[in-house]
């Protein structure tokens, strides 16, 4: 009989402890948001920067967001840039709260001039280093790019469900390109395969709007 007694009080303090730990579980996952967000700062021109940011735990999300620049011709200047980045963050208060710092990764492909062509001096070849037929102005890069970053924001609510997100990075790009003639397609370098360069640049920032999916 006693031990009945005891079986059944174990059973019971069993039950009590797989249903608190579910409870428990059930909010924890029930704590965690979603946001979807939009950049502002860039709509305007025509460029989309839109993702999603998913809390981990109290303090730290990951995000992933796209950016689509369509420009074949964007005030004279080629700037198609199709990119997409993963991003982790960790706020200083809490997830969505405040001050956060991050870290990402993002890959991209693109056709571009750069703002070194954006004048008409004549192009002097990199690797023979003797001037060309060309002036820059003609001259547009196609290739694609490896980008790792840090970034720093600050994110506050504006209303139910919707918050702002204000946040600028920096990284290091590693860039692989082939030039090309605007016009006749052809070369306009002497390299054999891609061109690489490597530099510091700010390729994160702007104005995101974020709605709370839950």
């Amino acid at each position: 009989m006693k031990n009945k007694i005891l079986l059944s009080l174990l059973g019971l303090f069993a039950l009590n402890t797989i249903s608190a730990q579910t409870t428990e579980t059930s909010q924890e996952k029930s704590e965690k948001k979603v946001y979807i967000k939009g950049n502002a700062l860039l709509l305007p021109i025509g460029i989309i920067n839109a993702g999603i940011e998913h809390q981990i735990n109290k303090k730290f999300t990951i995000q992933s967001d796209v950016l689509i620049s369509p420009w074949k011709s964007f005030a004279g200047h080629e700037a198609q840039i199709y990119m997409g980045t993963i991003e982790g963050r960790y706020y200083f208060k809490e997830a969505f709260k405040g001050w956060h710092i991050g870290a990402n990764i993002s890959a991209g492909i693109y056709t571009i001039q750069k703002p070194s062509y954006w004048n008409n001096n004549i192009y002097v070849d990199a690797q023979l280093g003797v001037p060309s037929q060309y002036i820059n102005s003609q001259l547009y890069q196609k290739g694609y790019s490896i980008l790792f970053g840090i970034e720093g924001g600050y994110q506050f609510r504006l209303a139910d469900n919707w918050n702002m997100d204000i946040f600028a990075g920096i990284g290091n790009s590693q860039d692989f390109y082939k030039g090309y003639v605007r016009g006749t397609g052809e070369r306009y370098d002497s390299a054999n395969g891609y061109n690489r360069s490597g530099e510091i640049i700010p390729y994160r920032g702007g104005v995101m709007i974020s709605y709370q999916l839950k």
